[in-house]
């Protein structure tokens, strides 16, 4: 098997720029539109938004590695990194570690790329971990670093990146690219295809013994954001997330060849999705804040926290709308307060009932889960 790296033009990568036209057109056009509906958003509730997508985005690129993280120590993490928490909290090792990886990403996404910043976004990353021999640095472990799957005595290996004697001379190929195709570089790029490129050549380097994958999203974010000239808020993990098996089948499929042009195209239709996401979480936020307002000094403290609970859960909201069962769960009350407290809410408008009996469920407005797109 011979693999990209392993070619004689590697890594000169070829793409057809013609078929990223539409993609990358897409991405500009509603860049703007984010702009303008992010123009709305209440001053006291942009520090919020920039911390539930940034929080929503470390959960979800954990989730497609298999790690779950919790979403208000995560929360927590992130408020306290942008000094805008007032207590003090004490957040599990990965929350902490991902909260400040993303937190210095948001802030120095103008800033060239380097080796030491690399090296400190893996030391956060894998804060606590013990089952790590290189943090902080690239991998050194002369044993070959494969991407595999099946059976222990019958793998398959979908991946093998270059030998660690390898890495450090590739990574500084690398970094010096990223930072030559940059809007203000000597060969800039369009932003959809630098950062697909940027994601897709970091994996294939593979430099570090664990979060390769966290890392390439949080490049590929950077490139956005540079493009853009100010932090992207990306939501691109949400959907990577949602079509995992098309992002994994991209990657294998391109990982033989150096002409990515079905790379490219997939991953930049995923950025474009992700920002259409991204516009929904802001009409969100905006929705939120006409219904508390419409609604402020009604509410008992059950309710509030309720309420509070079902918006954590975003657009979507609960999975199925909330129960009877749900709203008791969340509040300690009983049966008798609990359906009080729902049939009150439902007068008030600030949340729909739909079904009967065991089937009732309760969900938000139609106009506070539109998401304008």
């Amino acid at each position: 098997m011979v693999w990209n790296w392993q070619q004689d033009q590697w890594p000169q990568f070829s793409w057809r720029p013609d078929e990223l036209e539409g993609l990358e057109k897409a991405f500009l056009k509603q860049s703007g539109v984010l702009i303008g509906a992010y123009f709305h958003v209440d001053p006291a509730d942009k520090d919020q938004l920039a911390i539930d997508l940034m929080s929503n985005e470390a959960l979800k690129t954990s989730q497609i590695e298999g790690e779950i993280l919790d979403r208000e120590s995560l929360q927590q993490s992130i408020r306290r990194d942008l000094g805008l928490a007032t207590l003090p909290f004490k957040a599990p090792p990965a929350e902490q570690g991902i909260s400040r990886m993303m937190v210095t990403l948001y802030r120095t996404f103008g800033e060239p790329l380097s080796a030491v910043a690399l090296r400190q976004w893996h030391a956060m990353l894998m804060n606590g971990r013990v089952d790590i021999q290189c943090i902080g640095r690239y991998r050194t472990d002369p044993q070959p670093m494969q991407v595999v799957s099946g059976r222990l005595d019958r793998p398959e290996v979908h991946f093998e990146a270059p030998p660690a004697g390898q890495v450090s001379r590739e990574m500084a190929r690398f970094i010096r690219w990223f930072n030559e195709t940059a809007p203000d570089g000597k060969k800039p790029l369009p932003p959809v295809t630098r950062a697909g490129l940027a994601h897709l050549h970091f994996v294939s380097v593979h430099p570090f013994e664990d979060g390769n994958g966290r890392i390439a999203r949080a490049l590929a974010d950077k490139a956005l954001a540079q493009g853009l000239e100010q932090p992207s808020l990306s939501s691109l993990s949400q959907v990577i997330q949602k079509r995992k098996k098309d992002y994994y089948d991209a990657l294998a499929r391109n990982n033989r060849e150096l002409d990515i042009t079905d790379w490219l195209v997939t991953f930049g239709g995923m950025i474009v999705d992700a920002q259409a996401y991204t516009e929904t979480m802001i009409r969100f936020l905006i929705e939120k804040t006409r219904l508390y307002d419409r609604i402020r000094g009604q509410l008992n403290p059950r309710q509030e926290k309720a309420l509070a609970r079902m918006f954590r859960e975003g657009p979507d909201g609960f999975r199925g709308g909330l129960s009877v069962g749900n709203y008791i769960s969340i509040t300690g009350t009983s049966r008798a307060t609990a359906t009080r407290d729902l049939q009150e809410l439902v007068a008030l408008g600030t949340l729909i009932r739909t079904g009967e009996m065991k089937s009732t469920r309760y969900h938000l407005p139609a106009q506070v889960k539109a998401t304008g797109t």
